[in-house]
């Protein structure tokens, strides 16, 4: 009688959850796209001392959705802009709510065959898409952060090995030296890494880049089997992409290695109206990627990529008497944290819905939303900075500070929402066209609201 008294308010919890979800859902597209500050106020609901007492489960959930949805960003209703941040597709939200219940470490596939059979096949169906070698690894982890920090370990490593150094044992004191080359506009997120792995954020050689961002492949210095090197499939301002070819042909040729920091725009290579910008990548060793952002999975969803399976788990491998290695899919050799969640879970069901033509669909129309976009900021006299080649707008208005106040009202409007960067010692508004909800109708919205924001600064 009580296990069936538990059973029963468990399951009204749940279907209260599923509710407040759908009122979400229901409701996301119409509202505010940043919150307003009333609804920042209701957020001090939760800035109490811890209680001492358990509370009703019901009274947390309704807390959440009462003070918490309405002070959230409508990052999934259409009109959201900023940050690269990605949307979610239909199925992978359902299978993420599914995958949530499992609750299931994919560390290993002692822990979790689910788990490692989905990361298995995400691992073969990216590989394919992206047309990576043959038996390249992926290795699921947060975002392009961790990947990036991943892959250029990955690279550290292997080329100390190849010198005869093991870092993994003798660590880098007295190692040989690694020489890192990378773009004058390389992701912070990538000097992150270099400071973390012992490499060095100053110390780096820093390649000029043309009026776009792309590295200019006549100034690559001479490379040699001591360098990694950094391009990038995607400037964050820009959406620009390194000329891979000759910038990777020239590292083969030496020895180097290279990682290709595709945080967005990896994926261009999925689709056939724009793999030229990707050409030449399969000649990289190591790429990293968010699948939360163009791909439209639920976050947190990174990959990092190695054409050498081996140099990534020599990399990222750990022991203990009490890990259990299978001989199968275990995915904590090609990530760094061993706990973590069952991304391939909603990365699969992602991939499965969408296929290969839908990849390449959200892709092509993320990008020409992207180009209608600027064309429509343009005739209102707007000026574009940026060639439109993928999904990025750099936006003026002009004068700096008209520029800075019409972003400025444009974010406090809640009609859209972008964010702000300097281009070329100026400030510029950025857009980034990323969620596949976006409509044609969501960008008159928004440039109407950018002229008004423009009149009105």
């Amino acid at each position: 009688m009580k296990d069936d008294l538990q059973g029963k308010r468990q399951t009204e919890l749940f279907e209260k959850a599923k509710d407040y979800a759908l009122q979400y859902m229901a409701l996301v597209r119409g509202r505010r796209v940043f919150p307003d500050d009333d609804a920042v106020e209701g957020l001090h609901a939760f800035r109490e001392r811890l209680p001492e007492d358990p509370a009703e489960p019901g009274e947390v959930l309704e807390l959440l959705h009462r003070h918490g949805s309405p002070a959230t960003v409508a990052q999934t209703g259409g009109r959201y802009f900023g940050f690269v941040n990605g949307g979610i597709t239909p199925a992978a939200l359902a299978a993420r709510w599914l995958a949530d219940t499992w609750d299931q470490n994919a560390a290993l596939y002692v822990i979790s065959p689910t788990a490692a059979v989905l990361e298995e096949v995400c691992e073969g169906w990216l590989v394919d898409l992206l047309g990576l070698p043959d038996g390249t690894a992926a290795g699921l982890v947060a975002g392009t952060s961790t990947a990036t920090l991943t892959g250029l370990a990955a690279g550290r490593d292997g080329l100390l090995r190849r010198q005869g150094w093991d870092a993994g044992s003798r660590g880098l004191f007295g190692a040989p030296e690694i020489r890192v080359v990378l773009g004058e506009q390389a992701h912070s997120s990538v000097f992150k890494a270099l400071s973390i792995l012992g490499l060095g954020r100053d110390r780096v050689v820093r390649v000029p880049v043309d009026a776009q961002g792309r590295m200019r492949a006549e100034d690559l210095p001479a490379l040699d089997e001591r360098t990694l090197l950094i391009l990038q499939a995607g400037n964050v301002s820009t959406g620009a992409f390194d000329p891979f070819e000759p910038l990777c042909a020239s590292a083969r040729k030496a020895g180097s290695w290279v990682h290709v920091d595709g945080a967005f725009g990896l994926w261009a290579a999925a689709s056939p109206a724009r793999r030229r910008l990707t050409k030449g990548i399969e000649l990289a060793d190591s790429w990293s990627a968010d699948a939360h952002k163009t791909l439209n999975a639920p976050y947190d969803n990174g990959i990092v990529f190695c054409r050498d399976p081996e140099a990534l788990a020599r990399a990222m491998q750990m022991s203990g008497s009490y890990i259990v290695y299978s001989g199968k899919r275990d995915g904590t050799m090609y990530a760094p944290d061993m706990s973590r969640r069952a991304r391939g879970v909603d990365l699969w069901a992602t991939l499965k819905g969408l296929g290969r033509r839908g990849v390449a669909d959200l892709v092509d129309g993320l990008c020409d939303k992207a180009a209608a976009f600027a064309d429509s900021l343009r005739k209102e006299g707007f000026t574009i900075l940026n060639d439109v080649v993928f999904n990025q707008v750099l936006v003026s208005c002009g004068k700096a500070e008209l520029t800075r106040s019409t972003l400025e009202k444009v974010q406090a409007s809640g009609e859209c929402w972008c964010g702000g960067t300097t281009w070329n010692g100026e400030p510029a508004i950025r857009i980034s066209v990323c969620g596949h909800e976006t409509t044609e109708e969501d960008i008159s919205r928004s440039v109407a609201a950018f002229v008004k924001a423009r009149a009105s600064a």
